[in-house]
């Protein structure tokens, strides 16, 4: 019963909507095909438009990635400083590329406007190729003071540093301070191996604080032979500020030892006496150093000073500064000191005579001090305060107020100076004086010959 009265609802409206519809529904039917065509054409432009879009973001993305790798490639110095696990199965090339990234690794890399920077950080082969060049220099010496007008003798030992520069045919030739092996009554060397010889000196430039001395070959056996090396002398003038440095020497007479750091300065003036207040119009000797704020102690003077290629830039100095300063050590630059050492390596090697053969000259002295000589207008060196008669010095005409200011050729400037020349001198040997007496018109140089006498005194 429900089915038919559906059925006749059903059919009763839908004859009154035929009945009363029918003149519009053919209009209808050309509007429904008008919506259709309007339809697929938005469809069409959606698609196209989304394709569009589509293409767009993939081409975008694209330039992108390509950017991104052409920034990587240009820079290949960045991307080789950090290193990346290799595969147990790497080929050949990646082997070589991984041991390229552990070596290194001993250095620290600072990138700055697309320049890599790298400072070292390890410096264990450069110290193990060079510590066989440097040595040990031990200096036990006479110490002379005074005390109410009376002179006393007493021992003194110190200890330095010295770098091997050079060998002729019977003496191996090693670069040092003046002032580690000045006043020396006995210099003793220590080789890398911690086998000992005696030296002598060969040479000295007290000005420049530079001396060479030599260790007969003959005193220094096969084994330590084979275990020391020559240095590599290098060039000062290339370095610049900043540059590492390594610093190897006789640290407190504790043995050799490491310190490193950096080029603080170039160039510093400092006056032979130390000062760092530089006066100009002065007869103050001037020199320039190498500053660094690697250690340099009591005991590095005439050690090497090293660039990172383990070539000598400097000869270490421990008198210029001193403890008065911390965080700044000074050198003798190598390309300065250079000459210096090839020259006094041609000085003929002086032994000195024992004590009981010694010669001397037969006068009582004092010194003429920088500051003496400028006020008084003093020529520098030793001014005789007498003379001993029947010695050598008064046959050869010397006479009180006389200034001694050489001898065989040696500058003297201090009664100590005179006495380590004479050091080496036999009595009965004849010396040449350089000497300034005095004239109405000043000070006049004079040379004269003097033979040595063989009684120990007070005088020299």
């Amino acid at each position: 019963m429900y089915e038919n009265n559906y059925s006749d609802n059903t059919y009763h409206y839908g004859e009154a909507v035929k009945k009363q519809e029918e003149p519009h529904n053919k209009k209808k039917g050309s509007g429904n095909g008008k919506k259709i065509a309007l339809g697929i054409c938005c469809g069409l432009l959606f698609g196209i438009f989304a394709g569009i879009g589509f293409e767009a973001v993939t081409t975008a993305s694209s330039l992108a990635k390509n950017a991104v790798t052409k920034e990587t490639t240009a820079q290949p110095e960045i991307q080789s400083t950090v290193p990346e696990a290799a595969d147990s199965d790497s080929t050949p090339d990646t082997a070589d590329a991984s041991a390229s990234i552990a070596e290194s690794q001993s250095l620290g890399t600072a990138v700055a406007d697309g320049t890599v920077l790298t400072t070292t950080t390890d410096v264990t082969e450069v110290v193990k190729k060079v510590m066989p060049s440097v040595v040990s220099v031990n200096n036990k010496y006479i110490e002379t003071t005074s005390f109410f007008g009376q002179q006393y003798n007493s021992e003194g030992e110190a200890s330095g540093s010295g770098i091997i520069v050079g060998q002729n045919d019977s003496e191996l030739l090693i670069a040092t301070n003046n002032h580690v092996v000045e006043s020396a009554e006995e210099l003793t060397v220590q080789f890398a191996d911690g086998s000992q010889s005696q030296a002598q000196i060969k040479g000295t430039d007290a000005d420049k604080d530079l001396a060479v001395i030599a260790v007969q070959l003959s005193d220094i056996s096969s084994d330590t032979m084979s275990s020391i090396s020559i240095a590599t002398l290098g060039d000062s003038n290339a370095l610049t500020v900043g540059e590492p440095v390594i610093a190897i020497g006789n640290a407190l007479g504790y043995g050799q030892s490491v310190t490193t750091g950096v080029v603080s300065a170039l160039n510093r003036a400092i006056a032979s006496d130390g000062s760092q207040n530089v006066q100009t119009g002065t007869d103050t000797e001037v020199n320039t150093f190498i500053q660094t704020d690697a250690a340099i102690n009591p005991g590095n003077s005439g050690g090497a000073l090293l660039n990172i290629h383990g070539e000598v830039i400097g000869i270490n100095s421990n008198k210029i500064g001193g403890s008065t300063v911390e965080g700044m050590g000074y050198a003798i630059p190598i390309s300065d000191a250079k000459p210096i050492i090839e020259n006094l390596m041609t000085k003929q090697t002086r032994l000195k005579v024992n004590e009981d053969s010694k010669g001397y000259l037969g006068i009582t002295g004092i010194d003429v001090v920088a500051e003496y000589s400028e006020i008084y207008g003093m020529p520098q060196g030793v001014y005789v305060s007498s003379v001993t008669e029947g010695t050598g010095a008064a046959q050869a005409g010397l006479v009180k107020g006389d200034i001694i200011t050489g001898l065989n050729g040696e500058e003297i400037k201090s009664m100590e100076e005179l006495k380590n020349e004479l050091s080496y001198y036999a009595a009965g040997t004849t010396v040449e004086l350089t000497i300034m007496q005095g004239s109405p018109t000043g000070y006049q140089a004079k040379t004269v010959q003097v033979t040595l006498g063989g009684v120990p005194t007070q005088q020299q």
